[in-house]
């Protein structure tokens, strides 16, 4: 006998009900781990010089290009470490919003690096900043799950 759609249906949607959290905090821990480790190499990640601009100008320039990008790698891969083990989603998400609102600044610090033309033709570095939108919409709903919160199945 062929299973009807609906029956099909309920199947996928029961499996991603279960497992969909779980793989949203892998992927984005996978993405944090990969892009922190990146800014440890000096010129290797494509967003060590706009990443840097703006902690400089954040921090009045009292922090070393160096130390601020190490911190900033060590944050990166904090977060993804602690997203991939599922332990302090608190802790991880507050952090996570932490680095985002970093991440996201050059959008009002460096408008003519982020557009080509304000407010709506982002460059490439302002299409990576913007993405972050879905990475913070994604945090949300892990977060959502720090006291036992579900999605219904």
């Amino acid at each position: 006998m062929i299973p009807s759609f609906d029956s099909i249906d309920q199947k996928i949607t029961r499996w991603m009900a279960i497992h969909g959290i779980r793989l949203l905090r892998y992927s984005i821990g996978f993405i944090f781990i990969w892009f922190g480790a990146l800014k440890y190499f000096p010129d290797l990640s494509p967003a060590q010089e706009l990443a840097t601009s703006t902690i400089d100008l954040l921090t009045f320039g009292l922090i070393p290009m160096h130390v601020s990008l190490w911190f900033l790698a060590t944050l990166e891969v904090g977060i993804g470490i602690l997203l991939l083990s599922g332990s302090w989603i608190r802790l991880t998400v507050a952090l996570l919003f932490f680095q985002m609102g970093g991440t996201l600044m050059p959008v009002v610090l460096f408008p003519e690096l982020v557009f080509t033309a304000v407010p709506y033709a982002l460059t490439i570095e302002g299409q990576y900043i913007i993405k972050n939108v879905v990475i913070i919409s994604a945090a949300l709903v892990i977060g959502s799950t720090a006291r036992g919160g579900k999605i219904a199945v």
